[in-house]
């Protein structure tokens, strides 16, 4: 048990250093929401119409409505950015050296994955703060509440940027993946605009936000800064979580998946 809890510590402490270390990382991903949040969000209203939306019992401001999915931005890149790191120590054969300790490997993916989750939260609530200065703030309990949905939000999508990290092999093919992979999620999902805005744009397109784990990933992170239970985000985002790790799993295993090399 002292053996599980010493490598997590580790492979924590490593992801925090290194991202202490890459201040250009932090400034990208705070600036990113607050670009969207600042510039876009006053376009994006008189585009849409939406100077207030009543979603959840309660009338809220547009700038209000896109934080949580600007919060879900924060995480989902960071997911994908903690799996380029991956790919990276791959190349250099660090990553290789890791998975071939004593430890199961699911252990050691899953301390990754919370090591990027650990550093995505810290991202979060640096940008809610930057949000607040502006007069953008949250129900207080709600700051609390949204605690362990983040945790849960993070799992799920850096366990996404780990099963693509196990089908990618070469640095130069990942920014390709990566904005095929996040601009579709964050534009069909209800980061920017309510599910039922979609359905009055089009069904096909409402049910295909319906069915993007990352439109769970924000409402649940939104109900939970609501100080409010999501329970289907809930269980979406949890099945999300599984279906990801697993994959991962067998996308990290020499003898199945897809880093195993194949016969010249």
């Amino acid at each position: 048990m002292m053996a599980y809890l010493v490598s997590l510590r580790a492979i924590v402490l490593r992801e925090a250093l290194r991202f202490v270390h890459q201040r250009s990382r932090f400034l990208a991903a705070l600036v990113r929401p607050l670009v969207w949040l600042v510039v876009f969000a006053a376009g994006f209203r008189a585009a849409l119409g939406l100077s207030i939306i009543p979603p959840y019992q309660t009338y809220i401001t547009y700038e209000i409505y896109i934080v949580p999915g600007l919060c879900g931005m924060i995480q989902l890149f960071n997911g994908l950015q903690s799996s380029l790191s991956l790919v990276y120590d791959q190349e250099m054969g660090s990553m290789r050296l890791l998975l071939t300790s004593r430890l199961p490997r699911w252990w050691l993916l899953f301390s990754k994955l919370l090591a990027g989750t650990v550093v995505s939260i810290l991202q979060v609530y640096v940008f809610l703060a930057v949000a607040a200065v502006f007069g953008i703030t949250m129900p207080p309990l709600g700051y609390f509440y949204v605690f362990p949905a983040l945790i849960l939000s993070g799992l799920m999508l850096g366990s996404l940027g780990l099963l693509i990290s196990s089908t990618i092999k070469q640095l130069e093919n990942f920014a390709g993946v990566m904005n095929f992979v996040i601009f579709p999620m964050f534009f069909l999902s209800t980061a920017l605009y309510p599910l039922w805005k979609m359905a009055e744009s089009s069904p096909l397109l409402r049910d295909i936000c319906a069915f993007n784990p990352f439109t769970h990933a924000v409402e649940l992170i939104r109900f939970s800064l609501y100080e409010s239970p999501n329970l289907e985000a809930l269980i979406w985002v949890i099945l999300s979580f599984a279906v990801f790790m697993g994959a991962s799993l067998i996308g990290y295993d020499p003898a199945r998946g897809m880093t195993l090399k194949k016969p010249r």
